[in-house]
């Protein structure tokens, strides 16, 4: 992967326009790669690493004796890089794969999906800048998110500053398990931050995630220092913070050491979307067969809300309604 320094580019897996759930009004948003988490509930296993990546959707391929463009570029000896089943192609050896991205270049049928392109600073904004007049009317603007947008911070603060020069509004979606000068660049050209609170317990959430939560409360403590608006989510995982005193503790720390000054508490309940994408990167997904009853679920998101609420924070359900905070 080419080293980038400067920022002039940075490695995105998508560009999604017309958003309404990671920051106010209608968005353009910026899914980077990269993230220092493993959560084991996150649906986005294509945001794991840095560097672009191949997936292999097996259902899709049209048979490498119909077909075998993959196996004819593949650089590695006999292709063994690419794992065959049954004339499919099912998977692909990561220990051998050069990650020269040529097999995807080269399937006609889909099966074969890359994840991660290196887009640079200027094409990023033409895309910000194509729905310029969305924004205007709806108070929105453009998020960057990922993965961990923040592994990529002078991408992402060269984004910023064009878009703060040009009057356009900035969110930053990150887990905060970053440097803690990372937010000395980027807080200055960003008007709104959202982040997670998953648990309060560090052990616990090391076991769940890959990272312990010190790193992260205090980053979160530094941006409320930093009087910028932040936005505070929490994933309800079963089995993980699906209880009535894990919410309790996450409410404490914000009535507390957050002062009660965020903007929105926003919970939400967990989906489970990553078993295709995972297997499509040869891993294992470790939420599988869990699946709660989703009235039931819903349910208790409501009663951690209105017990949030009742405390006299800005909770609500999900991701997309007003503001309860007055």
């Amino acid at each position: 992967m080419q080293k980038n320094s400067s920022g002039e580019f940075g490695y995105v897996i998508n560009v999604q326009r017309f958003t309404v759930h990671d920051g106010p009004g209608i968005r353009t948003e910026l899914f980077l790669k990269g993230c220092p988490l493993r959560c084991k509930w996150c649906s986005n296993p294509e945001s794991y690493e840095i560097f672009p990546q191949v997936g292999v959707f097996e259902k899709k391929c049209i048979g490498v004796s119909k077909c075998g463009y993959c196996i004819s570029v593949c650089p590695v000896k006999d292709s063994k890089a690419i794992i065959i089943e049954n004339d499919i192609v099912i998977s692909i050896d990561r220990t051998l794969c050069t990650n020269c991205l040529r097999c995807e270049s080269d399937c006609p049928s889909g099966a074969l999906k890359l994840w991660g392109e290196k887009l640079s600073v200027e094409k990023a904004m033409k895309h910000i800048r194509a729905d310029r007049s969305f924004y205007e009317k709806s108070g929105g603007g453009v998020t960057l998110s990922g993965g961990e947008a923040l592994l990529q911070w002078r991408f992402c603060l060269n984004i910023l500053k064009m878009c703060r020069s040009e009057g356009i509004n900035t969110c930053v979606e990150s887990a905060l398990h970053i440097d803690p000068k990372i937010l000395d660049e980027v807080v200055p050209y960003t008007d709104i931050f959202i982040t997670d609170i998953k648990h309060m317990d560090n052990e616990i959430h090391r076991q769940q995630t890959g990272v312990g939560n010190k790193l992260i409360l205090s980053n979160i403590t530094k941006l409320m220092e930093m009087e910028i608006p932040v936005i505070i989510r929490i994933p309800v995982i079963p089995g993980f913070n699906d209880s009535i005193e894990s919410m309790d503790e996450i409410s404490n720390f914000i009535l507390t050491s957050l002062q009660n000054k965020v903007e929105t508490i926003q919970v939400i309940r967990y989906r489970p979307l990553g078993e295709e994408k995972n297997k499509a990167l040869g891993l294992k997904y470790k939420m599988e067969g869990i699946n709660p009853d989703r009235s039931e679920f819903e349910e208790r998101i409501k009663g951690y809300v209105a017990r949030m609420v009742e405390k006299g924070l800005p909770a609500i359900a999900g991701t997309t309604k007003k503001n309860v905070k007055k």
